[in-house]
């Protein structure tokens, strides 16, 4: 019991925290550290030959180091100082809020005018933004909010479940390493690739059941067939499920061709209707993500009270 309750009073406290606090400017974040590292180590090391294994090493010891790193923190002499630790490390894990936020943000600003949204999506994607249509920033915004549904909700209560809070922190290590280096450019083509695969396995099962979850919460059963044909069509081995899950509650199209650092990068279509995306499907989009991630929650305290 004592054991249940050292792992379900983090979860609950940091997932309070982020529905109260999100990720406020003034508040420094364990991911921009991450982000520096991986920035210093890229470019001291990607460069010259083997740079497959060098871009490998790396991903390995910083993820491996971040697992041993929090797992030491957490080892106080006192079990409160224990729990606290934990629960603002979870609370740094999770990002429920602020995606929800941002995306309103893009949205809000695409109705201002198309150079406001495009600015705005820009710091929630990786494509390259400048050229894009009022209706391709609100696509990308809403591909954004299903991906990283999985990646920044569902996947860190995965990791959290069997790993805990070490495992929760190496997960956004591998996270943040794809989002940087895991491209498929000249740049990072061989020094991100090992970074990549990773997180394609990290990532296998969250994003799977990030999709059956929006099913579910929608209510809409017919889609799993849906889910199932586009959702292995995209790129990625995972991305393309959650994003297929919400183009089917939307009736939309997500997907289609986007440049990356100058570089064309010619994605499949994800469903089939092209409407124009508004801010009813903004909502219905927020709701869906609201009622998964709460789902989330109370099938990872279930599962820890079971098995703990």
């Amino acid at each position: 019991m004592e054991n249940c309750l050292s792992l379900l009073i983090p979860l609950c406290a940091g997932w309070l925290l982020d529905k109260l606090l999100g990720d406020p400017s003034w508040l420094p974040h364990p991911v921009a550290g991450f982000g520096k590292l991986i920035s210093y180590g890229e470019h001291t090391f990607n460069h010259g030959d083997r740079r497959v294994l060098k871009g490998g090493v790396m991903s390995v010891v910083l993820i491996a180091g971040i697992f041993l790193i929090t797992s030491v923190i957490l080892l106080p002499a006192t079990p409160v100082l224990s729990v606290a630790i934990a629960s603002v490390f979870v609370f740094y894990c999770l990002a429920g809020k602020t995606l929800i936020n941002e995306v309103r943000k893009v949205f809000h600003a695409c109705d201002r005018s198309p150079d406001e949204g495009r600015r705005q999506v820009a710091r929630i994607v990786g494509r390259d933004t400048v050229n894009l249509s009022a209706q391709e920033v609100r696509t990308a915004a809403l591909e954004t909010l299903a991906e990283n549904m999985s990646d920044g909700v569902v996947a860190p209560l995965f990791w959290y479940m069997l790993l805990g809070v070490p495992g929760m922190m190496a997960y956004k290590m591998i996270n943040t390493l794809d989002s940087m280096i895991g491209y498929r450019n000249e740049r990072y083509l061989l020094f991100g690739c090992v970074a990549a695969r990773i997180d394609d396995v990290a990532n296998y099962i969250p994003a799977r059941l990030t999709a059956v979850l929006m099913i579910f919460v929608s209510g809409k059963w017919e889609l799993f067939p849906f889910v199932k044909k586009y959702g292995r069509q995209h790129l990625s081995p995972n991305s393309g499920y959650p994003e297929a899950a919400l183009a089917g509650i939307l009736n939309c199209r997500f997907g289609g061709s986007h440049h990356y650092f100058g570089e064309t990068v010619d994605k499949p279509f994800i469903g089939t209707n092209p409407k124009i995306l508004t801010n009813e499907d903004l909502r219905r989009s927020v709701r869906n993500v609201q009622y998964t991630e709460l789902l989330a929650v109370i099938i990872c305290v279930a599962v820890l009270c079971l098995f703990h």
